[in-house]
């Protein structure tokens, strides 16, 4: 039931979009769907209303939003649910398609009453739970728990680094859903691998960010000033969504040369 919007032969392509642009590239390469995310290095953040509203404005395909508060674990405090509820009604108020969270316990469960608040507050939005699921404690038991909750779609990387090295979990938790939510493989899947991964799990949703760098048209440079203080990055250089990568991928899924 939930593949009703896929022919037995489709496949869909998400991509992790950065910016806008990189959600123009997307959809210019065959994807249907964005994760739209600020924060890339922190493993995605919730982005700015401007973001939102211009990636809404210029998208036919459908616009998923991130909401989570900021990096690091998925331990959240009143003060940054309530964040959360606030983005939630952000997104709805901008017209997108879904929201992609996820909470734990401080025990390494799925907080079952958090996650219901949000899942509640999104009402009529489609849900996805994001790869807080990699770091839970028994993904079998998180699995039922996403389902129980209604959960749209589960994005995993198969709880290893990439997910074709957790390919394994991946298939496992994709026969265990029997068809109750969607298992979206994630983290490290481009255009090489899509399609064995495929081939193995049995998945059709996956996720992907198909990025490279751009340079920047800036002529004057002043190189000894860092805008991350200790933290050093090129700040000449940003990566964007290439729609060749992405076209290659789907290309890759529906056996085409």
């Amino acid at each position: 039931m939930m593949f009703d919007y896929l022919r037995e032969e489709e496949f869909l392509i998400e991509v992790c979009a950065n910016s806008t642009e990189s959600g123009v590239q997307a959809q210019a390469g065959g994807a249907k769907r964005i994760e739209l995310c600020a924060g890339i290095p922190e493993g995605g953040t919730t982005p700015s209303y401007g973001e939102i509203m211009t990636a809404r404005k210029e998208l036919q395909i459908a616009v998923n939003v991130i909401i989570r508060p900021r990096g690091g674990d998925f331990l959240y405090n009143e003060y940054e649910i309530e964040a959360m509820i606030a983005d939630i009604r952000m997104c709805k108020e901008l017209g997108v398609d879904g929201v992609v969270f996820g909470v734990l316990t401080k025990d390494g469960d799925i907080d079952m009453e958090v996650c219901r608040r949000l899942k509640n507050e999104a009402s009529f939005l489609s849900t996805t739970f994001h790869r807080a699921f990699d770091v839970c404690r028994n993904p079998e038991k998180a699995l039922d728990g996403l389902i129980e909750l209604g959960f749209d779609r589960l994005l995993t990387s198969g709880q290893a680094p990439t997910a074709p090295e957790g390919a394994k979990l991946i298939k496992q938790l994709n026969e265990q859903s029997a068809g109750r939510i969607i298992i979206m493989p994630g983290c490290g899947v481009n255009e090489n691998n899509v399609a064995e991964l495929r081939s193995f799990t049995g998945c059709r949703e996956f996720h992907m960010s198909a990025r490279h760098s751009v340079e920047s048209e800036m002529v004057y440079r002043n190189p000894a000033v860092s805008m991350g203080g200790t933290v050093h990055i090129s700040e000449y250089q940003r990566d964007v969504t290439d729609s060749r990568r992405v076209r290659k991928s789907l290309n890759a899924l529906e056996g085409k040369n």
